[in-house]
């Protein structure tokens, strides 16, 4: 008798992979809601024991006046300009200021934060560009509200007895957005600068870093301002540029009559330069229809109002209004299946159950229905020299990043191999469009059976898409840079893969579903 075989155990989630199924839970409204509530009951318990002098009246007040306000004003407005308010959004703004604005009960400071408040959720309003806002709501309230000299924006949260929850809460932020890159650079050019002008005062280098990180509202401005993934550019590398700009803005000392320096008015510059760079403002999309990929899946097409700039591997976001929320907001993205040339855009989209409140819409959606895109990004962009050769790797609909390659001709002069991974071979979304397309597609059937006959089938005796495994079907991986896109338990899983099987570069773009 031959000996059984024991099946490979699938190795433990590890513990990114566990944070990232646990943050994807809450939309980033919901999550920076949260952090920043975290935040003001720890600033309150700070005061009730001594570590902070405002005094507890004042201190709640000034946290009823800013949340009742910019709540009130936001749904108020909204009235006016007949659209449903964003009641997350203005609880944030309202939470910002309350950190940004010393808590007094002298008669000017009210007026000021009052002020400040209401022109905050006015800014949404009337400084936006096709229904999306240009400037940071609460560094725009703040900036005007110190213009009048009624109040002087002062960013207490740089205290340093804030610093035991305050780091926490920003790593969490940073990591649920990838901005650690965007966020040292702009860390390292204004500690610096910072830094600098301490030392030529005498300070020493320790003391010099610490009053930068710990009595400076670097890490707050980064975490909750800067990062704020509606007013950023599309690209990493314009994102990089934006946090070096602004951090030398940030920290060099300057006055100009009116205009000096402040945290506010840097970010408002930084909000300036990303809105010229990106797709301005939201694109009205009229429903064109759908058509069914897989018995799982389904492609949604859209004709928008004007030309959406975009290049293959880029995403958009939708608005997607729902009475129920389910937790995860309003906006969702999508990775654009067609070629930026085309008239429709269109998006590959799992509408198998349990379907989300978001698919919902869309599944509701008919023909001349509208939507409104508000954005317009991403970074999983193939390398400009087409001498390169890539290997690409789609877990399921994960394919749909890679399909606006296929679509504009991107891959007929490359070296590109795609992995495909389907439940079974009829769940292998946009079969028909892999023909013919110049490259070699292999697809990894889990139940068996075998793909269309024009992709080649992954070997059967693999258990499953391990670094072994990979390297045998991809023998030159090393030389290749890997693109994976699928869920995060997919993409954690292949990225250890291709690791494991000699792959250098190895680029990921990971989706919960929705």
């Amino acid at each position: 008798m031959s000996p059984v075989e024991t099946p490979k155990a699938r190795p433990a989630p590890s513990v990114a992979a566990r944070l990232d199924t646990m943050l994807g839970r809450f939309t980033m409204y919901r999550l920076i809601l949260l952090v920043l509530a975290g935040l003001a009951a720890y600033s309150l318990l700070l005061d009730a024991l001594g570590w902070l002098t405002f005094g507890i009246p004042e201190m709640l007040a000034h946290l009823v006046l800013c949340l009742g306000l910019t709540y009130a004003s936001n749904r108020a407005l909204a009235a006016v300009f007949h659209v449903r308010p964003h009641s997350e959004s203005s609880l944030i703004t309202g939470l910002l200021l309350y950190f940004l604005f010393w808590p007094s009960f002298a008669p000017m400071d009210l007026a000021g934060v009052a002020l400040a408040c209401v022109l905050a959720s006015a800014s949404k309003y009337a400084l936006a560009w096709r229904g999306r806002h240009v400037f940071n709501p609460a560094a725009a309230g703040a900036f005007v509200v110190g213009i009048t000299g009624l109040n002087i924006a002062t960013w207490w949260a740089a205290t340093p007895a804030m610093l035991w929850l305050l780091v926490p809460g920003v790593l969490l932020v940073l990591y649920r957005t990838r901005k650690f890159q965007m966020a040292s650079v702009f860390l390292i050019v204004a500690c610096a600068i910072i830094t600098a002008e301490l030392l030529q005062s005498g300070m020493s280098v320790g003391m010099a870093l610490w009053q930068s990180l710990a009595q400076r509202p670097l890490l707050f401005f980064v975490g909750f301002m800067l990062t704020e993934p509606l007013t950023l550019p599309p690209r990493r590398w314009q994102q990089l540029a934006l946090a070096a700009v602004v951090g030398v803005v940030f920290a060099a000392p300057y006055n100009f009559g009116f205009l000096a320096n402040s945290p506010e008015a840097a970010l408002l510059l930084g909000n300036l330069l990303a809105f010229m760079v990106g797709q301005r403002g939201g694109v009205k999309l009229k429903f064109n229809g759908t058509r069914a990929l897989t018995p799982s899946t389904t492609e949604f097409s859209f004709e928008p109002s004007r030309p959406v700039r975009y290049v293959p591997g880029q995403y958009m976001e939708l608005d997607l209004p729902h009475a129920k929320s389910d937790g995860k907001g309003r906006r969702r993205v999508f990775s654009l299946t067609g070629a930026p040339a085309d008239r429709l855009v269109k998006f590959g989209v799992r509408t198998a159950e349990p379907v989300s409140a978001a698919k919902k819409v869309l599944l509701s959606l008919k023909p001349g229905d509208e939507l409104t895109a508000t954005a317009v990004g991403g970074d999983f962009i193939l390398p400009r020299d087409p001498r390169k050769p890539v290997l690409l790797i789609a877990a399921g609909i994960g394919i749909t990043p890679f399909l606006s390659h296929i679509s504009s001709g991107g891959l007929r002069d490359r070296d590109a191999v795609l992995l495909l991974l389907a439940r079974s071979a009829d769940e292998i979304a946009y079969a028909e469009e892999l023909k013919d397309v110049g490259v070699r597609v292999v697809a990894r059937i889990a139940d068996g059976s075998q793909p269309p006959s024009h992709i080649s089938a992954f070997p059967a005796d693999a258990a499953r898409v391990d670094g072994e495994a990979l390297g045998a079907v991809i023998p030159d991986i090393a030389e290749r840079e890997v693109f994976i896109s699928g869920s995060p338990a997919s993409v954690a899983s292949l990225r250890r893969a291709a690791k494991e099987a000699g792959a250098r570069r190895v680029h990921v773009d990971s989706f919960s579903g929705y």
